[in-house]
């Protein structure tokens, strides 16, 4: 968040019309520039510049406009809305304009956010254990690590020349402690020096520089079977969830930052309800990092703006949010942006358009509500970084997006989820059905699709086990299990009106294997201690299983077998089971329920007179 003491020479300007959020100030127009901050001195009310006429300019507020006074004297702090970006972020809870919420609920035990509360960001005051990298008299450029601070157990936080500077190391400090506002390095530019601390700042609105952008070719592991396998997303990939109310995006959420393999996650709560905001911030609190032991905060941010806050600060908490995770991306991190959800923030540009008294567009969402939104996922990426790492290589850094929309009574043909799927490689589409019917999580498999699987089945490869019963890798997986689940979707009208019993051998095989997947692998527990996360081999291994019993079964049916004969296998009900009753790390007990599967079906071979041909 942006402060600054009142200055002799700051701009003065004063309101001339209060319009809800948004305020209408004379005296501004020839001494600001658009998306500028003002203050509102009386009650020290942030805005910002968000039109300028020759005579006026229109500022958004992003607290509460109530008792505002036409002449209330406004001053422009000449600046944009930026984060502050040191060691502290992390497990940190802010607003959208990076007010601290635990200092603040400190400050004032009744509850809620005083309007005009002033406090940094990050302590000026806490102490780092800085160490130094590099050396006096090196030449050093943008994105070139100085030194590193350890931050948390999980993440060790690197501090960088800022864009767009370079220069000679003249001072540097010698390993100890120091706050974020100390001097730690001067660099000589153009025969003069120039001071830095570990604190940065850095627009909202602007994407941080880079190299350039690189194609995806690793998996982001979610260990929800449903996405893993057939709707993977990348490490710098883009994905929307929408879904209808109660259909679990909160959940997979909550799941994706406990379990996915990013090494920072930023969880952005736009506009929703209180309460369940309360309950996140509740719930991250007590997370502990399966991977590691340590609490899981120590690798999260959270940014929480409810859905009783002024309106414009949901898309400065969007921003916020994206923001602070390319700083971490820039220290060669990957990192995961949830945002939850982009409805309410395209709600907000919707009713701030309406104040503007602007032409609307579909469904009274403003024109510009696609350039908006491109504008957020476009920053998602994998990316050569500036600088490069002790040894001068280059290193790599991945922002992922994850946006959750919530759609009016689940529509997806209205605009913000159809305009959402113009920016996005991948649509996670929540069923209310399967919802409804306690299938979670409550992906639709015939409404969802990627766009990744090509670059990373590659990945994939190199981590597949030989089973050479079943020669199929993660691609082919993904494929027959895709071709099953579209040839049950076909059979289901006529199975309604002729029943399953009646259907040829071969189309019952379908629909039983078809269940067998729904039932034992795409239904996934989140709140089990086994089922909520399911690593790649169990995976490879639980989805192996399922389509060795489709393979034999169609042999046994050519055979003169009938389809009630492998229904009464009794291994059938123990790979149902497998979600619940194996662990990842027993993937023996895999092998060994496979080595059971083979013999059940040469037993019933042999009991019918029939052997395997060699």
């Amino acid at each position: 968040m942006i402060k600054s003491k009142y200055k002799d020479n700051q701009s003065r300007g004063y309101i001339s019309t209060i319009v809800g959020s948004l305020i209408k100030i004379k005296g501004l127009e020839r001494h600001i520039r658009l998306h500028d901050l003002i203050k509102v001195t009386k009650y020290n009310i942030l805005g910002e510049v968000i039109q300028i006429y020759s005579d006026h300019i229109v500022a958004q507020c992003f607290e509460s406009t109530v008792n505002l006074r036409i002449n209330d004297e406004v001053i422009s702090l000449n600046e944009p809305l930026s984060m502050e970006l040191a060691p502290g972020l992390l497990g940190n809870v802010f607003d959208g304009i990076q007010r601290p919420l635990k200092k603040a609920f400190n400050s004032f035990k009744e509850g809620g956010l005083q309007r005009g509360l002033e406090i940094n960001p990050i302590s000026r005051k806490k102490k780092w254990y800085f160490a130094p990298q590099r050396k006096l008299k090196e030449t050093v450029s943008s994105g070139d690590i100085i030194g590193t601070v350890q931050e948390t157990a999980l993440i060790e936080h690197k501090i960088m020349v800022p864009p767009n500077i370079s220069g000679e190391l003249s001072f540097l400090v010698e390993e100890g402690d120091y706050t974020i506002i100390d001097e730690i390095y001067r660099l000589k530019i153009n025969n003069k020096e120039k001071s830095f601390s570990m604190l940065q700042k850095w627009p909202v609105t602007k994407s941080r520089p880079f190299k350039r952008r690189n194609m995806p070719q690793e998996p982001l592991i979610t260990g929800i079977r449903v996405i893993d396998l057939l709707f993977p997303i990348t490490k710098g990939g883009t994905i929307g969830v929408p879904g209808g109310f109660g259909t679990g995006k909160t959940v997979i959420q909550h799941s994706l930052a406990k379990w996915c393999d990013a090494d920072v996650v930023l969880y952005v709560g736009c506009g929703e309800r209180g309460n369940e905001i309360a309950d996140v911030l509740n719930q991250f609190s007590e997370l502990i990092d399966p991977q590691t032991g340590r609490p899981l905060l120590e690798r999260i941010i959270l940014i929480a703006n409810t859905s009783n806050m002024p309106v414009s600060a949901r898309e400065a908490s969007i921003f916020s949010g994206v923001t602070i995770a390319e700083y971490f991306r820039d220290m060669g991190y990957d990192v995961a942006v949830l945002a939850d959800s982009t409805s309410r923030w395209a709600e907000s540009l919707r009713e701030i358009s309406g104040l503007l008294e602007e032409m609307p567009a579909e469904e009274g969402y403003p024109a510009y509500l696609s350039s908006r939104l491109s504008s957020f996922y476009e920053r998602a990426g994998i990316v050569e970084l500036l600088g490069t790492d002790l040894d001068g290589k280059e290193r790599i850094g991945s922002l992922t997006i994850i946006g959750s929309v919530s759609p009016p009574a689940g529509d997806f043909s209205e605009p913000v989820t159809a305009t959402t799927k113009n920016f996005v490689q991948g649509i996670w589409a929540l069923d209310a059905g399967l919802a409804y019917s306690k299938h979670y999580p409550a992906i639709n498999w015939l409404d969802s699709y990627s766009n990744y699987p090509e670059y990373i089945s590659e990945w994939w490869y190199e981590r597949d086990f030989d089973w050479v019963e079943i020669d199929i890798d993660w691609f082919d997986c993904r494929r027959q299990v895709n071709e099953i689940l579209s040839k049950d979707n076909e059979l289901k009208y006529i199975t309604q009106l002729i029943g399953v019993e009646n259907l040829p051998e071969d189309q019952q095989l379908t629909i039983f294997i078809a269940k067998l997947i729904k039932d034992g692998f795409l239904i996934q527990n989140a709140f089990d201690d086994i089922d909520s996360y399911t690593s790649i081999t169990k995976l490879l291994g639980m989805i192996k299983i399922i389509l060795l019993i489709y393979k034999e079964s169609k042999e046994l049916l050519k055979q003169g077998f009938y389809i009630d004969d492998i229904k009464e296998l009794t291994v059938i009900n123990t790979v149902l089971r497998i979600n619940r009753s194996i662990r990842n790390e027993d993937f023996h007990k895999l092998e060994s329920l496979k080595n059971k599967l083979l013999s059940e079906i040469e037993a019933l071979k042999l009991t019918h007179g029939v052997y395997k041909k060699k």
